[in-house]
């Protein structure tokens, strides 16, 4: 039998939360709002990597693609270093995911700066070649 939870998302959230600020836990969807709850972790952590995943392509881009680079390029650098320090201001928790995150991000961002450089993806190293300080230096812009 459908539940609300499957009909109609929305109804569902507004009622668990109506139950839950009533204090009738009783009556809550506990296992789904639970679910839900593991579900907004994982959507935070996946925001992190998608940032950083922009960040480090159009890092790349800007040193291996020297004859390419842009305000365009600069700006959306700058815009996503300022992206990530704030969702991990507002997630400080996920600080201790970094390495990992770096890795999953990394691997994206060079497939996509060959894709948009026209580069072959053996030009770029296989790790990572800086750490999370240097990515988020406003300073820091690599050389070719």
């Amino acid at each position: 039998m459908d539940t609300v939870y499957e009909q109609d998302f929305y109804a569902w959230a507004n009622q668990q939360a109506a139950l839950l600020r009533a204090g009738r836990l009783s009556e809550a969807d506990i296992a789904h709002i639970a679910e839900e709850i593991e579900s907004m972790g994982k959507s935070e952590k996946r925001e992190l990597v998608s940032r950083l995943k922009v960040l480090m392509m159009h890092l790349l881009k800007w040193q291996f693609q020297p004859t390419g680079r842009s305000t365009s390029w600069r700006l959306t650098v700058e815009e996503q270093r300022r992206e990530v320090v704030d969702h991990l201001a507002d997630n400080p928790s996920l600080q201790s995911l970094m390495d990992t995150a770096l890795a999953s991000a990394y691997g994206s961002a060079v497939l996509v700066a060959a894709r948009e450089t026209g580069l072959d993806v053996a030009l770029f190293p296989e790790e990572c070649p800086w750490v999370y300080a240097q990515i988020i230096d406003r300073a820091f812009w690599p050389e070719g």
